[in-house]
């Protein structure tokens, strides 16, 4: 299923954000990882892309069927920003299997 099947799927959007300690991030309606290190996590969601910010970040959990991630580390910063052009690439996944 493409990420534009489960936009037109999804009427009613729902995402949740779990923060716990400050030290593990629970995602749920996340479309797509865009790009991450141990510093930065940015996830596209239907709301918005998302940019996770801290130090030792690290993907735990990563399952874009069940628009699931999480995020493990010291996380400083959540925020949003405003809904990106069309990628052509195809995120991390289009690149991993190229």
């Amino acid at each position: 299923m493409t990420i534009e099947e489960k936009r037109q799927m999804n009427n009613s959007v729902i995402q949740n954000l779990i923060l716990e300690n400050r030290g593990k991030l629970s995602m749920s309606g996340v479309l797509d990882v865009l790009s991450f290190d141990d510093q930065v996590v940015i996830v596209e969601t239907d709301l918005g892309l998302l940019n996770v910010k801290g130090e030792n970040l690290r993907i735990n959990k990563l399952s874009l069927d069940t628009t699931e991630v999480i995020v493990e580390g010291e996380i400083y910063s959540l925020a949003y920003s405003d809904k990106g052009p069309d990628r052509k690439n195809g995120g991390l996944m289009g690149k991993i299997f190229k």
